[in-house]
């Protein structure tokens, strides 16, 4: 028992799902919304405020003027993609706090949040309140 509370009070560390985010959001500006997919991809749709820097395309330099005591949030399309995960690996390889966002952009607007972009939609607020 005491190894399976282990196991998901380290999950819980290092994953958030919409709604938890989007009630962070409301009450902090210590968090950083990182959409890891490519540029077009984030021209087209993405969570709003969120910055775009592409998993590939994170190093040393690309973060240089990142907050170090902020804390990032990464996301991709979805269940799908793991752009996600690579970028959450190589920020927290850097020393940065991070957490992945379960479910990505698909639950985001699943959960019925906005999003902004060329293909932006707004949605009404259907979320779990989980």
């Amino acid at each position: 028992m005491e190894a399976q509370v282990a196991f998901y009070k380290q999950k819980l560390q290092y994953e958030t799902d919409s709604w938890d985010l989007a009630e962070a959001l409301k009450s902090t500006n210590d968090i950083v919304v990182i959409d890891a997919r490519a540029v077009s991809a984030w021209e087209k749709e993405h969570i709003p405020g969120s910055t775009n820097l592409p998993h590939r395309e994170i190093n040393n330099q690309s973060t240089e003027n990142l907050d170090r005591s902020k804390l990032y949030i990464t996301y991709c399309d979805g269940i799908g993609c793991n752009a996600s995960t690579k970028a959450a690996f190589q920020l927290s390889r850097l020393g940065f706090r991070v957490k992945e966002l379960i479910g990505g952009l698909d639950w985001w607007k699943r959960d019925g949040y906005e999003t902004q972009g060329t293909l932006a939609q707004s949605r009404e607020l259907t979320n779990c309140g989980c």
